[in-house]
């Protein structure tokens, strides 16, 4: 190749390698010499003049307070900060006075946040058992959504003496009339819940309490009730629609036992 040859592929690179940088940096000059206040752009200093509405959305999913205040915190946080806007606890209802553009990003942030409550049934099995054969089974069952508490009592309430008084013509009187005061102790099976659903995965917090009375006793001349008690208390991770066993109580002065099992079911 010759000089002149040589001279001619290094202009025609040049030329080439120009062509392919042209673009980039026609590209990077109009960046610079974009606007400051296009880069910050404020959709809510547009809004500050603009006309509001006042609407009304009913939170027809929220059980709880804290649910709606929930809701509630994350429109103060996501909107515009000249949006106004009020929680109506007892009608579960946020009122909003707002530009039409804020009131239909409120609508989604709603839509999307006001799920319905899926709601579970949680039933206790009570097997007891004599030498590995079953003498009897009760089921207990309770509704309750993700978060929540609930309880259940089966018995009998009795009453207790506690103490006795009389008026104050009963020094004077041996024949005035003394009142005796109780109070009334729950006898029976009892059961609290709670419950937190996370994925297929549920967290139960159990107390299951069975309560019965034994042979009373005499204390100084009274005589005095004696109450028996088994309670199961405990937090378990359970797989919705499987049983669970949640543990054995014995039963005094007897051979027998009894097993606690606890199913948990998705309704709607």
């Amino acid at each position: 190749m010759t000089r002149t040859q040589t001279r001619r592929t290094g202009a025609r690179s040049l030329m080439a390698l120009a062509a392919c940088l042209l673009p980039l940096t026609l590209a990077a000059n109009a960046q610079d010499n974009q606007a400051p206040g296009e880069e910050r752009a404020n959709p809510c200093v547009a809004m500050r003049n603009a006309p509001t509405q006042t609407r009304t959305f009913y939170l027809t999913n929220v059980t709880q307070q804290t649910q709606g205040a929930e809701i509630l915190v994350a429109l103060r946080n996501l909107l515009c900060p000249t949006v106004k806007v009020y929680y109506a606890d007892s009608q579960k209802a946020i009122v909003m006075e707002a530009p039409q553009a804020e009131l239909e990003r409120a609508d989604k942030i709603i839509h999307d946040l006001n799920l319905a409550v899926k709601t579970y049934r949680i039933t206790y099995t009570l097997t007891e058992l004599d030498a590995g054969k079953t003498v009897s089974t009760r089921h207990y069952s309770m509704l309750l959504g993700d978060g929540e508490r609930s309880s259940l009592k089966e018995g009998n309430k009795i009453p207790v003496a506690t103490g006795t008084y009389s008026n104050g013509a009963a020094a004077a009187s041996p024949s005035s009339e003394v009142q005796t005061q109780f109070t009334y102790l729950d006898i029976g099976m009892s059961f609290d819940a709670t419950l937190a659903v996370s994925g297929n995965s549920v967290h139960l917090r159990s107390k299951v309490e069975d309560s019965s009375l034994d042979q009373p006793v005499t204390i100084v001349g009274v005589t005095e009730p004696v109450v028996r008690q088994s309670v199961l208390d405990g937090t378990s991770v359970l797989s919705l629609d499987k049983p669970f066993m949640l543990g054995t109580i014995d039963i005094p002065n007897t051979a027998r036992h009894m097993d606690i099992a606890v199913l948990i079911e998705q309704i709607k």
